[in-house]
């Protein structure tokens, strides 16, 4: 045999799955079609938020958190409704999300804690929610944000894969596509597939698929960890779910072309089995980059509460479709509302004083401040007199921004932007009037002015992340900012059905000897542990957890 486990995949969870192996003593080998300069996978160029339940950070904010409200907030994001029958798609994928809640509430800060990750004072409230006590959300401010960004979370562990590749431990084979799984009495025992030509291409940036070779590799178990779909708008489009109406026909890319999902669909044809696959995660504040590094790379926005929010006609959204409460539910709004679905674009309207405090940038290349550790350029950014440099760089250089002094130029701009001619000066005018006069007061009806104020009253957004309620046509606010935003592609929430020790399962939901799964591949735990709706800094975590859940299992078997 060539190794004990061979991992498909040198992303976050490939990563952790070895470090658990060659901790443990196993012989470890990782293939990846793309070069060395990829080790960690997408995790490196995420923002890096995690999921934790009552952490110090949490406590010493004011936030009160635990278990319970954590479960019954993942419960009523989950939404699972596939729990019936003897081939029941959300049966493991259940067990998986509340194990993985577990984690969150207990063991998950001190292990990262000794895997070298360090955090942040900074606690974020992301995916706010439905606005409703037993449904989709976060019913608090969960999202931890590491030094280093999404660098934070993967180097440590590819840091130690280099370490163990130096020492012997684990083979790093790069440039190796794989082309399917070997069976031997119905067992996976190994993997065959094409050695692709060298490619000395950046981390991100497309690479050549010319072959020069083949290769078969032997193993006693080999894992699978090669992410999902989001740079194939094919396959995105291919599984886009009814509920969410008609996939528009533009769409940003969040992730590098060869996440494509390919291995994903190698698996099913050889007998692995994918549930879930119509449960996916875009995000409907991208904003196309002006210094792309893949095709059609986009950035989202990480917005705090304050922006008004209009389609493509100019309109306000309903709730939920609120800025940072229900990325689902918006897009559902967005996608099936019939006189604006043929459109592919909303609009953020805004003004300086909350651009400047409520706009982050996903990624880590968008946060030089905490990917490069600096305190001190941290509080300069953050709490300075203008917007972060990256934020300030998308003003005046992003295709999809436009600013002005006055409303009427402002939509002037929109509309010369589009080209579709869709915008009222004087509708909008209206509906800017509206939501400031229920910021007049310390309370109101409308559920954004109540979200702004509740925002507030958490010590972080008041200093971090939600500006002082404010008219958005008083001048000293300006200059008025209209931000175009697309759909951005990201993540599959289905994938390949795992038990919870990550054994993945055949047709007829067996585990297969010598076949395992783990991170956005296998759905982040069982298939779909998100169910429909995720948490936000739980992909990343969910990477790790299945990871090391996948390694020590597999060490122990062996």
């Amino acid at each position: 045999m060539d190794a004990d486990v061979i991992v498909v995949g040198a992303g976050l969870a490939g990563l952790v799955a070895s470090t658990e192996l060659v901790r443990a003593g196993k012989r470890v080998l990782i293939v990846d079609q793309e070069n060395a300069a990829n080790l960690g996978g997408q995790a490196f160029w995420s923002f890096g938020g995690i999921f934790l339940v009552d952490s110090p950070m949490q406590r010493r904010l004011g936030v009160r958190d635990s278990f319970d409200l954590a479960w019954q907030d993942w419960q009523g994001s989950a939404g699972w409704d596939r729990l019936e029958g003897p081939l029941a798609e959300d049966e493991w994928a259940k067990k998986w999300g509340r194990a993985y809640v577990e984690f969150a509430a207990d063991e998950k800060r001190a292990w990262l804690h000794e895997q070298g990750v360090r955090f942040t004072p900074v606690v974020g409230w992301a995916e706010r929610g439905s606005l409703t006590a037993d449904g989709h959300g976060n019913s608090v401010p969960r999202f931890h944000v590491p030094w280093g960004t999404g660098t934070g979370i993967s180097e440590p562990f590819a840091d130690r894969a280099r370490a163990a590749a130096a020492d012997g431990a684990l083979d790093l084979r790069f440039r190796h596509r794989v082309d399917g799984l070997v069976f031997q009495g119905g067992r996976v025992t190994g993997i065959r597939g094409a050695i692709l030509a060298p490619d000395d291409a950046a981390r991100g940036v497309s690479s050549s698929r010319d072959e020069v070779s083949t290769f078969e590799l032997s193993a006693q178990a080999v894992v699978i960890a090669t992410g999902g779909i989001g740079g194939d708008h094919g396959r995105v489009r291919a599984w886009w779910p009814e509920r969410l109406g008609t996939p528009p026909k533009k769409m940003v890319t969040g992730v590098p072309a060869h996440v494509d999902g390919r291995m994903l669909d190698i698996a099913a044809s050889q007998g692995v089995r994918l549930v879930n696959r119509d449960r996916m995660w875009h995000y409907t504040e991208g904003v196309q980059n002006f210094a792309p590094v893949w095709p059609g790379h986009a950035i989202r926005i990480l917005p705090g509460p304050s922006s008004l929010w209009l389609d493509a006609r100019g309109r306000r959204l309903p709730t939920p479709g609120l800025p940072g409460y229900d990325t689902l539910g918006t897009l559902r709004i967005l996608r099936t509302t019939p006189d604006i679905a043929d459109y592919d674009y909303s609009w953020f309207v805004l003004d300086q004083t909350i651009i400047k405090k409520e706009f982050a940038l996903s990624g880590s290349e968008q946060n030089p401040d905490i990917t490069d550790r600096d305190l001190g350029l941290l509080l300069r950014s953050r709490l300075g007199r203008t917007a972060p440099g990256p934020v300030e760089a998308f003003k005046t250089r992003g295709a999809d921004f436009v600013v002005a002094d006055t409303l009427g130029e402002l939509v002037r701009k929109m509309n010369a932007l589009t080209g579709d001619g869709l915008l009222d000066e004087g509708a909008i005018h209206r509906q800017i009037v509206e939501r400031d006069r229920e910021l007049v007061n310390p309370y109101s009806k409308d559920a954004q002015a109540m979200g702004i104020r509740n925002s507030r009253r958490f010590l972080g957004d008041r200093i971090f992340r939600t500006v002082k309620p404010h008219a958005l046509l008083d001048p000293a606010h300006g200059p008025l900012i209209a931000v175009r935003l697309w759909v951005v592609t990201r993540k599959s929430l289905g994938g390949i059905q795992t038990d919870l020790s990550g054994r993945a399962l055949d047709a007829a939901g067996r585990p297969i000897e010598g076949l395992y799964a783990a991170g956005e591949a296998a759905g982040f735990g069982g298939g779909g542990a998100h169910g429909y709706n995720a948490l936000e800094g739980t992909f990343l975590g969910g990477c790790l957890f299945t990871g090391r859940t996948v390694g020590r299992a597999l060490a122990g078997a062996l």
